[in-house]
């Protein structure tokens, strides 16, 4: 039994150096914007909630769910964490957690951590929020479908992007790459819905204050925080029941021939969320992802601290 999650994002050796640096120069471009006006609006009760979204984030990407054909899929979160926090925010969020996932985990190339950014902590960002605000005010059910749609457009957006950049550097061809990306990431963007719509419904029964960048409540004190920590590891703790099918760009890469591109990582610290010297086991997959979840947490918190001023515009 395969105890570690499947590899998620796109590896060194997929894009040209010439795609991957166009897109770090987007990703850095839009990170400097995101940290500007995060700066001049972040509020006293989001600077925590940044750390927990990012931990809850980092452990549900390392659960896959099967799909059809014996493919797997994974939360992309951009357009749930967009919804809680806001735009700017959610781009840092995601950003922390892909790093992390590159630089700890070896989830994912270091030349085109741009591409991986831009994909899933940018373009789900902006697709997921702005598709959500047209339905912000309204009842709970239509705000509920709006995030669901939204979800799911998101990842349809990641995987066109992705297809866009494979071809741009002639890894694949684009009206082959293009329809098989987005026909397995359709199925995969229902399991992206049910997932943020079911984590928007608990959190708009239990806490709806939390949601939005214009909420400024912090009732309840740290207790809303333990709790989102300990669902955090509850779901680094399950991890090792993820599907150990391909994902959908592994699927994709197989199937049209170019796995054989992927170039091995510079370095191994925690390779596939293992301990190399325990193995691949379910207590090695828990250990690396509880270890992910609190360095996410860590990171995302201190960065909210440093960013946050208790005279800001909230």
């Amino acid at each position: 039994m395969n105890f570690s999650p499947t590899s998620m994002h796109i590896p060194d050796g997929f894009l040209s150096a010439v795609v991957a640096l166009l897109c770090w120069v987007v990703t850095i471009a839009v990170i400097a914007v995101a940290i500007r006006k995060t700066n001049h609006a972040l509020g006293q009760k989001q600077v925590p909630l940044m750390g927990i979204m990012a931990a809850f984030i980092f452990a549900a990407q390392m659960i896959n769910f099967p799909v059809a054909g014996g493919t797997s899929g994974h939360l992309l979160g951009g357009a749930l964490t967009a919804i809680v926090l806001g735009p700017w925010p959610a781009v840092l969020v995601m950003t922390s957690v892909i790093a992390v996932q590159g630089l700890l985990f070896q989830d994912g190339g270091l030349l085109v951590m741009g591409a991986n950014i831009l994909n899933m902590g940018i373009l789900t960002v902006a697709v997921g929020y702005g598709l959500y605000r047209l339905a912000a005010n309204r009842g709970r059910g239509t705000r509920l479908t709006a995030a669901a749609i939204a979800a799911w457009l998101s990842v349809m957006t990641a995987a066109l992007a992705t297809s866009l950049e494979l071809w741009l550097s002639g890894t694949a061809r684009l009206d082959i790459v293009m329809p098989a990306m987005l026909f397995v990431h359709s199925l995969i963007g229902i399991g992206e819905a049910l997932i943020t719509v079911a984590t928007l419904a608990f959190i708009m029964k239990v806490r709806p204050d939390l949601l939005g960048s214009d909420s400024v409540s912090t009732k309840g004190g740290i207790g809303w925080v333990v709790v989102g920590v300990l669902i955090a590891l509850t779901v680094a703790v399950i991890s090792p029941f993820a599907s150990a099918n391909p994902d959908g760009l592994e699927r994709v890469a197989r199937d049209m021939g170019f796995i054989g591109t992927k170039q091995a990582a510079l370095f191994n610290i925690l390779p596939h969320y293992t301990f190399p010297f325990i193995g691949k086991t379910s207590l090695s997959t828990i250990a690396a992802g509880i270890i992910g979840v609190l360095v996410v947490l860590g990171i995302v918190y201190m960065l909210g601290r440093a960013l946050h001023k208790p005279d800001g515009g909230v």
